[in-house]
């Protein structure tokens, strides 16, 4: 399938199906509680909600509108906690080593540094929006091992379904990059080390694609992750 270069809207693979909404809020990633418990700095970090969370074949799933609902809270030091913790999550699967990688940030950081980085980085998204609080994120607010792919995944559930300024956070990881790479012929994607221009461009063209088309970013994001996907 022939990629459509980005021009004007055209970020997708002609003949690319969006997702619905529903879908994308449906998608359910499999965890390992046991795990992730032993790597926390104390059970207190361990949201409830994802106690609740469906059995599929011996493996709790958590969906994207259970992260949505726990980022409700993220407006005091629990919930912000609860909602990095949900956030690292819902991304990492069930792989220990995957899941080992991504709680380094608990034993690289203290937790009052860990408590006062997230606190500041949210409190830009909800002044200034998104791109400054991707700029805090990746500068002064940065949490050691907490790169783009996954303080992005903060920010899009922080954020997204109450956006400040123009544009709603999205997620931006290798796997979306990849598809940008094909897309988006003017400028470089590199793997990973997004700069905030990069960031800011991704937004655009990512949220002119849905107003076209009539769907939200995250839609957009999770056809981009799909078309990612099958480029690997």
């Amino acid at each position: 399938m022939e990629a459509a270069k980005i021009s004007g809207t055209a970020i997708l693979p002609a003949g690319s199906t969006i997702p619905g909404r529903d879908e994308v809020l449906g998608q359910a990633i499999p965890f390992d509680r046991a795990r992730w418990l032993s790597l926390l700095p104390d059970s207190g970090w361990w949201p409830g909600e994802l106690d609740t969370c469906p059995i599929v074949a011996g493996r709790a799933r958590v969906d994207r509108s259970t992260v949505f609902g726990i980022s409700r809270r993220a407006d005091t030091v629990e919930g912000r906690r609860h909602l990095l913790t949900a956030s690292l999550v819902w991304g990492s699967g069930t792989k220990a080593r995957s899941v080992a990688r991504h709680a380094r940030i608990f034993t690289s950081s203290s937790v009052s540094d860990i408590d006062a980085h997230l606190a500041a980085a949210l409190g830009v998204l909800r002044q200034e929006g998104a791109v400054r609080a991707y700029f805090a994120f990746n500068n002064g607010n940065r949490i050691k091992f907490l790169g783009p792919a996954f303080f992005t995944k903060v920010l899009y559930f922080a954020g997204h379904d109450h956006p400040v300024g123009p544009w709603r956070p999205l997620i931006l990881d290798s796997v979306v990059a990849r598809s940008l790479r094909v897309a988006d012929a003017e400028v470089k994607w590199p793997r990973g080390g997004w700069t905030t221009p990069r960031y800011s461009r991704y937004l655009s063209v990512t949220h002119n694609h849905a107003e076209v088309t009539g769907v939200l970013p995250d839609q957009v994001e999770a056809a981009l992750f799909s078309h990612g996907r099958r480029l690997s």
